[in-house]
């Protein structure tokens, strides 16, 4: 729950709690138990992530492409595809 912030009108606060309480029925219905702490955990450490993951599941559902609960390792495939690839760097020393 977030405090009012004083630039934010009162039906944009509950508009906006609403589609959070949406996203997290949601996400209760098609992740188990282990990949929603997955993704809560990732949510604390990279939010930007988190919300594109997030987006992801929630398209894929409403698109009714969705057979099952996504388990922790299916999870754990659609983080590693999302995410940015890192750059490895090769220093050689003369």
């Amino acid at each position: 729950m977030s405090l009012p912030d004083s630039n934010e009108s009162p039906d944009k606060q509950i508009n906006e709690e609403e589609f959070n309480s949406q996203k997290e029925s949601i996400l209760k219905q098609i992740l188990t138990s282990e990949a929603r702490m997955r993704l809560n955990n990732i949510k604390m450490v990279k939010p930007d992530l988190s919300n594109m993951v997030e987006q992801y599941l929630i398209g894929l559902a409403s698109q009714g492409r969705m057979n099952s609960q996504i388990t922790d390792t299916q999870l754990k495939q659609i983080l590693l595809s999302i995410q940015q690839p890192k750059r490895d760097f090769k220093i050689n020393r003369i």
